[in-house]
């Protein structure tokens, strides 16, 4: 999060509020965004919305989405004196990797895409602290805070104000050249810029594939997402027990799941980033889950060093991965790593182990009859 001394701008500040806009998008681009987009902070239809789907439970156990009242939905009581928010995004696609194939082969460890490299916030944070120090040489001290998936703030609702996308049956933010394959990031700031129009048009039609896709039907309406069926939310944000009725719709995903946006059409225009800190790391692509099961917790620390991956943990990490090691084809190795976790000190690990185990010996039952 960076703060500047904050002031009180207005118009007369500055000489040529559109030619400042201009140039902000112009910096952006500079500096490694695909899109940058200036809106207002009225979102009180999105508050409604979020209203709603917080009533309804939607959120799980992410007490967070609740805590900060309207905060999240009316940035200048985040961030007083707020009076616009500058939106950018970031396409984060690293270079071909085994995308849909690992999906496919399930003795592989499945991990998001957006997760296979260096943590984003670090990096994003810092291009949108750049971007501020380039208006601050235009315009003197102002005031501002970069936020990157980092506080109450509806980056989304934010970026379908700013012109960046509009929002899929998924809830995902969906932009024609890029799917929504991207990260974003803020600035708030309290420069009075002019702002872009909405992106009114919703694109979707009657495709309903990411609907149909979702392993646990999570999808639960248009633009309505229960996290307590999501496989990103389970794998991720829950800290407990895995529901067994989803553990087999899970698969292989050990963190996160991309299937709602692997499927949808406007994902084909998606550009690899250009950015090397999204390249795969440790060959998390394509690595086997007896490879990441047999990780010491120091390994896990090391492997995850800088990556979005470690915010789980070593004992969520390898909840997820005996769930995965349950839904691979039965083999002696996978059943001799998960007799060697029955002892482990965690219970949250062993449960998930129990369950997997069982699910291997029922394998080996199947084979034997079938001959």
């Amino acid at each position: 999060m960076t703060v500047s001394h904050p002031r009180q701008p207005d118009a007369r500040d500055l000489a040529d509020p559109s030619d400042l806009a201009a140039r902000i998008k112009q910096w952006g681009r500079e500096l490694g965004f695909q899109q940058v987009g200036i809106t207002d902070t009225d979102l009180e239809s999105h508050e409604h919305h979020l209203e709603r789907w917080l009533a309804a439970g939607h959120h799980g156990e992410m007490d967070y989405m609740a805590r900060h009242g309207t905060k999240r939905t009316r940035p200048a009581e985040l961030v007083p004196g707020t009076l616009r928010v500058i939106s950018a995004r970031m396409d984060y696609l690293p270079p071909e990797v085994e995308t849909t194939k690992m999906l496919g082969r399930p003795e592989k460890a499945y991990v998001s895409r957006y997760a296979l490299g260096r943590d984003y916030h670090k990096l994003i944070r810092k291009r949108l602290a750049e971007l501020a120090r380039r208006i601050e040489a235009e315009v003197g001290a102002f005031g501002y805070r970069a936020f990157v998936d980092s506080a109450p703030v509806m980056e989304r609702a934010l970026a379908q104000k700013a012109g960046l996308g509009w929002f899929g049956k998924n809830a995902m933010l969906l932009n024609p050249r890029a799917g929504s394959l991207f990260f974003l990031g803020e600035l708030y700031t309290d420069l009075p810029l002019p702002v872009d129009a909405p992106f009114e048009g919703e694109h979707c039609g009657s495709c309903s594939a990411c609907r149909t896709a979702c392993p646990t039907g999570a999808i639960v309406d248009d633009k309505v997402v229960d996290s307590r069926r999501c496989i990103s939310y389970l794998t991720i944000e829950l800290h407990g027990s895995i529901p067994e009725q989803y553990r087999e719709a899970i698969g292989n995903r050990v963190y996160g799941c991309d299937d709602c946006q692997l499927v949808c059409p406007f994902t084909r225009f998606t550009r690899v980033s250009r950015e090397g800190d999204f390249a795969p790391r440790h060959d998390l692509d394509r690595a086997d889950l007896l490879t990441l099961f047999a990780w010491s917790e120091a390994e896990f620390l090391d492997r995850t060093a800088g990556s979005a991956i470690r915010r789980i943990g070593y004992e969520r990490w390898l909840r997820n991965l005996a769930v995965g090691l349950g839904n691979a084809p039965w083999s002696r190795a996978v059943e001799a790593a998960l007799r060697a976790r029955l002892a482990y000190p965690s219970e949250l690990v062993r449960e998930h182990v129990r369950w997997a185990l069982a699910r291997q010996r029922d394998k080996r039952q199947a084979r034997i009859a079938s001959g």
